[in-house]
C-alpha cells in the first residue's frame, strides 16, 4: 500500500470509537483506531499482526486492505448503515409526534393516544437496542462462543416467555428436541437466536399457523431449526432475509426493527456455524442454524 493510501486509512480510523485494525495483504499493520491500539498494546505501522494478537476481548474489527477502493467501500458501508438507522428511527418518531399533537384535539381519547405513544417509544427503543447490540457483535465487544450450552432448557424458557405474544397472534409454538444436545454458544447468545426466530414466526406466520422449534444432532454437529407452516416467503425475498432492515412485502407494516435475522446470522456465523432459510409461498418458512461439533 502506498504512503498516500496508508495516510488516508489512518485518517479514517483515527476518529473511530470502535476498535478497528487495518492490515495489508501480508498482515502488516497499516492503521489502527485509538481503542484498537489500547487493545493491541502497539500501534507501530508495518509490524506484523498475528491472529493471536487479535483474539482478545474486545476483539477488534479487522479490515484487510490491498488498495484504496476497499477503503472507500468501508466508508460507503458505514454511511449507508447510518442512513438506514436514521430512516428507521424517523418512522416511530413521526408517529409519536402525531399522537402527541392529537391529544390537544377536541374529544380526543387521551388515555388511548398515550398508550399508542408508549408503543412508539418502545419501538424506537427496541431499534436502538438492536443497533447497539449488532455493533457490539461486529466489533467483538460481545463474546458469542464461550463454552457450551445445553440447548433445550434455553429453548423452553424462551418459548414460555413468548407464550402470551404467540397466543395473541394465534400462533401455536411446539418444541421438539434432544435434551442432551449442546451448542457452542453462551446461554445469552442462544437465547438471542431462539427469541428472534420464534418472534419472527409469531409476527409473520399468520393466525392459525404453528411454529416448531427443533433441537437435534445431525452427526456433523448440533442443529437448531425454527419452522412454521404459515404464509412463507417469495423466492426473491428469501435471499435477502438476513440483510439489515430488509422486509419482505408482507412484513412492511410490521412492528419489528428489521434487524432480528441479521443479528441471528451474525451470532451463528461468529460461532463457526451456518444459517439457511428455506420457503415456498403458502407453505411456511424454515430457518436452519447448524453449528460445528
Amino acid at each position: 500500500m502506498v504512503n498516500e493510501e496508508a495516510d488516508q486509512a489512518r485518517a479514517l480510523v483515527a476518529g473511530l470509537d470502535e476498535p478497528v485494525v487495518v492490515l495489508d495483504s501480508e498482515r502488516r499493520l497499516v492503521a489502527a483506531s485509538p481503542s484498537a491500539i489500547a487493545v493491541l498494546g502497539d500501534g507501530t505501522p508495518g509490524r506484523r499482526v498475528g491472529e493471536e494478537a487479535l483474539s482478545v476481548v474486545p476483539r477488534p474489527l479487522v479490515l484487510f486492505l490491498a488498495a484504496l477502493p476497499e477503503l472507500s467501500a468501508y466508508q460507503e458501508l458505514r454511511a449507508g448503515f447510518t442512513a438506514a438507522v436514521s430512516h428507521e428511527l424517523r418512522t416511530p418518531l413521526a408517529r409519536l409526534l402525531v399522537l402527541l399533537e392529537s391529544t390537544t384535539l377536541p374529544g380526543a381519547n387521551v388515555d388511548e393516544l398515550i398508550d399508542q405513544a408508549r408503543e412508539e417509544i418502545q419501538q424506537a427503543r427496541d431499534l436502538i437496542d438492536d443497533v447497539l447490540f449488532l455493533g457490539e457483535l461486529e466489533t467483538g465487544r460481545e463474546v458469542v462462543s464461550l463454552g457450551r450450552t445445553r440447548a433445550m432448557p434455553v429453548v423452553e424458557e424462551v418459548v414460555w416467555s413468548l407464550a402470551d405474544r404467540a397466543e395473541h397472534a394465534e400462533v401455536g409454538i411446539v418444541v421438539v428436541g434432544n435434551e442432551t444436545v449442546e451448542v457452542p454458544l453462551r446461554p445469552r447468545m442462544l437465547r438471542v437466536i431462539v427469541e428472534n426466530l420464534v418472534a419472527n414466526a409469531i409476527r409473520y406466520a399468520g393466525p392459525g399457523s404453528t411454529a416448531t422449534v427443533t433441537v437435534s444432532d445431525e452427526g456433523a454437529g448440533p442443529v437448531v431449526v425454527v419452522r412454521d407452516d404459515g404464509m412463507g416467503v417469495h423466492e426473491a425475498d428469501l435471499a435477502r432475509l438476513f440483510e439489515r432492515f430488509y422486509r419482505a412485502d408482507q412484513a412492511r407494516s410490521s412492528r419489528g426493527t428489521g434487524l432480528g435475522l441479521a443479528i441471528v446470522k451474525h451470532v451463528v456465523t461468529s460461532a463457526g456455524g451456518t444459517i439457511e432459510a428455506r420457503s415456498t409461498p403458502g407453505h411456511g418458512l424454515e430457518i436452519l442454524c447448524r453449528f460445528p461439533r
